[in-house]
């Protein structure tokens, strides 16, 4: 569903917010305890990540890729097309927000990525996601 969200700060969630082309990329990451296993080396985050549209054309998210990084500096490229099955159409002072996840085999890590978008004129440009921490609650963040 597109429509304006407003943003609700909180001190206790980091968020991480990039604007390229008037669309405004918000990240709120979050450790999932119940779907982690740091007996098996596995720690899984949500991220929730709102798009808003603060420009004059309508723009389309038609591809996303994410550099995801460990704490033992291995990188993982991850490229598709849309974003949860979907190919949200923004019109301006439109937004979407969608949840997913990601799992490492490390306590600590990060994420950064970018969407490509299209205009209804079909002009195709790159909105930067910006990078953002994936850290144990209470864990020394070393990003930004």
């Amino acid at each position: 569903m597109m429509r304006r969200i407003p943003r609700r700060p909180s001190r206790d969630v980091p968020a991480y917010q990039a604007i390229t082309r008037d669309i405004i990329v918000r990240v709120t990451p979050a450790f999932m305890p119940g779907q982690s296993d740091p007996v098996e080396s596995r720690y899984v985050w949500s991220y929730t990540i709102e798009i808003e549209n603060h420009g004059e054309e309508t723009v389309q998210l038609i591809s996303r890729r994410w550099l995801i990084t460990d704490a033992q500096n291995r990188t993982e490229t991850v490229a598709g097309s849309g974003v949860v099955g979907e190919q949200p159409r923004l019109k301006p002072r439109e937004a979407f927000r969608y949840t997913s996840a990601c799992p490492l085999s490390t306590p600590s890590g990060d994420m950064r990525g970018s969407y490509q978008m299209l205009t209804d004129d079909g002009v195709a440009f790159e909105v930067e996601v910006p990078a953002f921490s994936l850290h144990l609650p209470g864990a020394h963040r070393s990003l930004n």
